[in-house]
């Protein structure tokens, strides 16, 4: 059994948002402290940290809270965990994989048959997650042993 996904997923899905959402909250209270020079003015600069919040969170919500915490390769079918939660997927049960490494960071999406805990599609980040050039081997690999089965 061997891990292709990144363990820089921790710092994504954990650590990212909290400073991301605390550096914005951290600007509208300085605003509100500061509070301008009372002509209501400061009220324009707290439009522009709730819509990056805003922002953020759909960003996240859509390609960082869905992502699978672990994969494990094991031959013939591949092992995700989420938590505490564990799902075994056949590669016969693949329908498609979608590697997009020109993403940062980048991402592969595994389509399945049909509807698990987790979904559908089931995504995840290589471990080449931090090097921008390469494109994971591993990966590749992967990708060429579940078409040569489904061939």
């Amino acid at each position: 059994m061997k891990k292709i996904s990144s363990p820089d997923i921790y710092f994504y899905k954990r650590i990212f948002p909290i400073f991301w959402f605390g550096f914005l909250g951290f600007f509208v209270f300085v605003l509100f402290v500061v509070g301008g020079n009372g002509n209501g003015q400061w009220r324009v600069f707290v439009v522009v940290p709730l819509f990056l919040a805003v922002f953020g969170y759909f960003i996240m919500k859509n390609f960082v809270f869905d992502l699978i915490d672990e994969v494990y390769d094991e031959g013939n079918s591949l092992l995700f965990k989420k938590g505490e939660r564990e799902l075994r997927v056949d590669f016969r049960d693949i329908k498609n994989v979608s590697y997009c490494h020109f993403m940062r960071p980048p991402r592969v999406t595994i389509s399945v048959r049909y509807e698990t805990e987790f979904g559908k599609e089931l995504s995840f980040f290589p471990l080449s997650a931090m090097n921008f050039f390469r494109r994971d081997k591993e990966i590749k690999e992967l990708i060429d042993r579940i078409d040569r089965l489904r061939a």
